[in-house]
């Protein structure tokens, strides 16, 4: 339980169907899947009570299982491009006041600061929040149970399904959504710590191979590493991050 007796579900998206690095979730990181180490990460969030990965329910998902079953975490499966209605039925199966949204491209998503923004939305009874000052592919979204329905509920467009916080983003009259900065030394404005194309992966690996000795090392471990090999940014530095209204 987190403050307030608050029960938090953390649900990790995946699906090996990725259009710009396919199969990516098995790739290998100091020795284990990437999405092994995605989940380790979020298990290490302390105000987290249950870790689930929703996945779609076609048979190339399969081997995603295996790494959730070594992972001893639940695993939902449901549609394959309707993201929103995987996320929405996994919350129904597993429960939870709060969920946070995680995504299984992210082998760097920060556990600490997960904390500090899971108990930021429980004390401001927030619909949506985020950290909006860490790197891209280190942080998380925390939503409430009941915006979660109500975006399950009321989303139209192909987008919104897409992904899974859109409509909320997209109606902040109508629902509480708080971002806020963390204090944070990072002299790397643009660092970019998620893994979508091989260029990503470069980086993650190098990075992986240097910090990785089989437990979570932190974003501080990271920034501290870049700044004595700094010519390791630029290795990721010209990728272009999808929009949040693109849709396959």
């Amino acid at each position: 339980m987190t403050a307030n007796n608050q029960l938090v579900t953390a649900i990790i998206q995946a699906r090996m169907q990725s259009t710009r690095l396919p199969q990516k979730s098995l790739l290998p990181l100091a020795g284990k899947p990437l999405l092994a180490h995605v989940i380790e990460r979020a298990k290490a969030i302390s105000t987290v009570n249950t870790v689930v990965l929703a996945i779609p329910d076609d048979s190339e998902n399969d081997s995603l299982v295996t790494i959730a079953q070594q992972s001893h975490v639940a695993v939902f499966r449901g549609s394959m491009h309707n993201v929103l209605e995987r996320f929405y039925m996994a919350y129904r199966r597993c429960g939870g006041s709060y969920i946070v949204r995680i995504t299984a491209d992210n082998p760097f998503t920060d556990a600490a600061y997960a904390s500090i923004v899971i108990d930021t939305a429980i004390k401001l009874n927030a619909d949506l929040c985020a950290a909006k000052n860490l790197p891209l592919g280190t942080g998380v979204e925390v939503i409430k149970a009941q915006a979660l329905e109500r975006a399950y509920t009321q989303s139209t467009q192909p987008h919104h399904f897409e992904h899974v916080t859109p409509y909320i983003k997209e109606n902040p009259d109508t629902f509480a959504i708080h971002y806020f900065d963390v204090p944070l030394y990072n002299p790397f404005s643009k660092l970019r710590l998620t893994v979508d194309t091989q260029e990503d992966y470069t980086l993650a690996k190098h990075l992986y191979d240097a910090l990785y000795t089989g437990t979570v090392f932190s974003l501080e471990d990271v920034i501290k590493y870049l700044e004595k090999n700094p010519a390791l940014v630029s290795i990721n530095a010209t990728v272009q991050q999808k929009s949040m209204t693109s849709h396959e």
